[in-house]
């Protein structure tokens, strides 16, 4: 089986080499899984590009380049058309996410024979956060998320999304930037497909650090929420 990694990049050049390296040490051979490294560079500026195009053929990836930057969720659509694997899961290029998680994911959504397996950020470890106004944002959402939907999670806006390739390609995904996250919530859940969840570690950035959310994402999240509680 083929697990498919989506790394949906923008001016990352400071952290694109460490997450692949940390991606490549994950050992998932036991669960029966070779990867696919899939990434897509939304028309970085900061050498990340030609970083990328120079280790490519080195380490067997799959780069796709933007011609123009156009966002996290086109940069993610745009890699899921690429997808070959069984499953697929979201990296973010910076490091606030282990890759050594994939290993959680995995096995519960094996064992348990599920369909869609979220990485929370809120089960079993301490409440990290760069900023507590992304916290709280954090919560709300999925508060809204659970209120709307009648799903039962405790982290709607996390990275860590591992889907059945299967279900993930039979969503009409419409996102551009970083509304990715509510809108497969929201449509996965009106699909009547229980999302579970395992704990997984996180370890927040600052803005200065390169983090890129804001406030008005957040607004756009929660729009999204409620917008496709009524449109398809």
């Amino acid at each position: 089986m083929i697990l498919s990694i989506i790394v949906p990049v923008y001016n990352e050049k400071n952290t694109i080499l460490e997450i692949l390296k940390k991606i490549e040490m994950v050992n998932i051979n036991d669960f029966g899984f070779q990867k696919e490294i899939i990434i897509v560079d939304d028309d970085s500026k900061d050498g990340t590009k030609e970083l990328l195009n120079n280790i490519a053929q080195e380490k067997n990836l799959k780069v796709i380049h933007h011609s123009t930057n156009r966002g996290k969720g086109a940069a993610i659509r745009t890699g899921l058309d690429c997808v070959t694997g069984d499953f697929v899961i979201i990296q973010d290029a910076d490091l606030e996410y282990d890759p050594q998680d994939y290993k959680k994911l995995l096995e519960y959504i094996l064992k348990n024979r599920v369909e869609v397996v979220y990485g929370s950020r809120r089960l079993g470890n301490p409440r990290r956060f760069s900023h507590f106004s992304y916290y709280l944002g954090g919560v709300f959402l999925t508060f809204v998320a659970n209120l709307i939907y009648r799903t039962k999670i405790t982290d709607e806006a996390t990275c860590y999304k591992l889907f059945k390739t299967e279900i993930i390609k039979s969503i009409p995904l419409k996102c551009e930037k970083f509304e990715f996250c509510p809108e497969v919530t929201a449509k996965i859940a009106k699909k009547g497909i229980k999302i579970h969840e395992v704990p997984i570690n996180y370890f927040p950035r600052s803005e200065a650090e390169g983090k890129k959310i804001k406030c008005k994402d957040g607004l756009v999240a929660l729009w999204t929420l409620i917008k496709y509680k009524f449109v398809d």
